[in-house]
């Protein structure tokens, strides 16, 4: 708070007390008082008034600073005004008995909203594991069929569990930590696990996986992550890659180490994304033109994959080329630089 806003506040007030007092003085002066004894009175009275401003400024100025101290320490800032230190001045009792009172209420309201989410959240998961059960076991059934349709139910059973599986990762992002399990892990084994749960998208639709860079033996490169939270990651890319394929589609995962990093590249040679629409791939319901003229697009998978990829502190970027491809880079961070080991 200034001097120049606290004169503001006042100015009422003083443009009233100033009134007052030429017209005390011009009263003195008409009944016969001496001028320089009128005078001495109305240079005393501005002086008081000017002493009074000060001292109702400078303790105005130190109850602000007080109560912003009180402020920037709080981590819940809606508990200011039960934390405030009690205040002397009748009308600002008053102010904090109001503010403890909307903030009484938005508390309960944030608490109830909470509670509901909560419970939605429950919900979605519960439901996700008992919608699972159906689906194996429509897929057990296909075993018993022959010919085109199998594959054909198989690939869309495969993209109803997709889906499925999307809904249970997008109600655990909202409370992460409860999930993950940051770890060392085996890269060629989290990518397996990706491609295998995707396989009868990719084989339906004619995609060809290959591997370039090191990664010798059954584990190959580690990293540390979640290895669920990193396929679900890495599963998404390959579902668009196959959804925006091309002719002789491929895609193409390598891995290297950058220093004390790990990065995982995936290239595929699809239709690519214009480049206006790059930008905004990330935003939560985003579809694009690909996405509107190929169908069963929901917009939740990229954006599911950077809110997932920034809790696990994994570097997601995204290159694209329209007419040409997609490449999706995943740097996995050091050891050492990790915050939830």
């Amino acid at each position: 708070m200034t001097f120049k806003s606290f004169l503001s506040d006042r100015f009422g007030r003083i443009i009233l007390q100033g009134i007052f007092v030429l017209t005390a003085v011009l009263f003195l002066l008409a009944t016969g008082t001496d001028p320089g004894v009128a005078g001495l009175l109305l240079i005393a009275v501005f002086v008081c008034f000017g002493l009074t401003l000060t001292y109702d400024y400078r303790k105005s100025s130190k109850r602000f600073k007080e109560l912003n101290a009180v402020m920037e320490g709080l981590n819940e800032k809606y508990l200011f005004a039960e934390c405030a230190p009690p205040s002397k001045d009748a009308s600002e009792q008053a102010l904090f008995a109001l503010f403890r009172r909307s903030g009484k209420s938005m508390v309960e309201a944030v608490s109830e909203a909470q509670a509901a989410g909560r419970e939605y959240r429950e919900y979605v998961e519960s439901w996700v594991h008992e919608i699972k059960t159906p689906i194996t076991a429509a897929a057990l059934i296909c075993r018993n069929i022959s010919g085109e349709s199998r594959d054909k139910l198989l690939r869309e059973l495969g993209q109803i569990e997709a889906h499925v599986e999307r809904a249970l990762f997008y109600a655990r992002a909202e409370s992460p930590e409860k999930d993950c399990i940051i770890r060392q892990c085996s890269l060629n084994r989290i990518v397996s696990e990706a491609v295998k749960n995707h396989q009868s998208l990719l084989i339906g639709q004619g995609m060809r996986i290959e591997t370039e860079g090191p990664g010798s033996g059954e584990d190959g490169l580690m990293v540390y992550t979640d290895a669920k939270w990193a396929a679900f990651i890495i599963g998404q890319i390959l579902q668009n890659a196959a959804r925006y394929h091309g002719d002789e589609p491929v895609i193409t995962l390598t891995a290297k180490t950058l220093g004390k990093q790990t990065r995982l590249s995936i290239k595929d040679n699809g239709i690519g994304i214009p480049a206006h629409e790059l930008p905004r791939v990330f935003d939560r319901g985003f579809t694009g033109k690909n996405g509107r003229t190929r169908g069963g697009s929901t917009g939740m998978g990229l954006y599911l994959c950077r809110k997932l990829s920034a809790f696990l502190q994994i570097d997601f970027n995204i290159t694209s080329t329209e007419g040409a491809g997609t490449e999706v880079s995943l740097t996995f961070p050091a050891k050492e630089n990790l915050t939830k080991l």
